[in-house]
């Protein structure tokens, strides 16, 4: 009798051991399996956190150039390279300024308020054409560094041909005095003044060629006549800047200047008159 209630109490005992064991093998085949990655560190990216990029810039011409830049921590040297692209204009930059980064935005500016915002001293080089309407058409941009000296007056606007204006009398036998009366009479239909930043011409009855030479003579510019114009001018123009002043005196005259947007002033580099080739009929 004893032996009996051994063996079902043995037997019990075993299937609750069973039972058990069942119960720890469910449990862990029903725990969710370690996440790993495939490079050590990495992390999971999700469509919404995409990169931003550093800087953002439009430039539109039409109507007119406007440019609209947000850059946050942005390199110059890209910066500059994008708008020198989207302006198919050349930029140069200062030493400085191709390692800097910059932050700034603003929007819909004009091309000079827009360049003072990205450098502390800009030069601008332009093309005027007298017989267009359109504005000056940039040449060149230069950002520079603070204090840095001006770049060369030839560095964008270049040209081999100058013409020269030869002055004085040669004749022998001619008292002082005579000279002198001569002189201003000779000076007298032709009077060019340069003060201030403003040009004033008066001219009687005198060709345009010598007019032009004599204003490049008191720039301080070269002249290049293509061609040699028999037109007389009769104009007095009395201080007005020099885009001015040549615009008024012919139509085919190209004008080059620069603009230092850091000290607000303009000088001419150089002037070139020519007349457009005549197609024949």
């Amino acid at each position: 009798m004893k032996r009996t209630v051994f063996f079902h109490y043995a037997k019990r005992t075993t299937l609750i051991a069973l039972l058990c064991f069942a119960a720890v093998s469910l449990t862990f085949a029903q725990r969710p399996a370690p996440e790993t990655d495939t490079k050590q560190g990495a992390k999971e990216t999700k469509p919404g956190n995409a990169k931003k990029p550093a800087f953002v810039l439009t430039v539109q011409k039409t109507p007119l150039l406007n440019i609209s830049l947000k850059a946050d921590k942005a390199k110059m040297s890209d910066v500059s390279q994008a708008l020198s692209k989207q302006l198919k204009v050349p930029i140069f930059l200062g030493t400085e300024r191709q390692n800097e980064f910059i932050t700034v935005e603003f929007s819909e500016l004009t091309l000079e308020p827009a360049l003072q915002l990205m450098s502390p001293s800009v030069y601008v080089d332009y093309e005027i054409d007298t017989g267009s309407g359109e504005p000056p058409k940039p040449l060149g941009i230069f950002l520079y560094d603070t204090n840095q000296s001006e770049p060369p007056a030839t560095a964008i606007v270049t040209g081999t041909n100058q013409s020269m204006l030869i002055e004085g009398n040669t004749e022998d036998g001619v008292s002082p005095e005579e000279e002198e009366a001569k002189k201003k009479a000779e000076e007298h239909p032709l009077r060019i003044t340069y003060e201030n930043k403003l040009l004033s011409v008066k001219a009687k009855k005198q060709p345009l060629s010598l007019v032009l030479l004599k204003i490049g003579e008191e720039l301080g510019i070269p002249v290049d006549l293509q061609t040699q114009n028999l037109t007389e001018v009769d104009a007095e123009i009395s201080k007005l800047p020099v885009e001015d002043v040549v615009r008024q005196l012919s139509p085919h005259i190209r004008l080059f200047v620069r603009a230092d947007l850091t000290r607000a002033e303009k000088r001419a580099l150089r002037l070139v008159y020519a007349e457009p080739i005549k197609v024949a009929q």
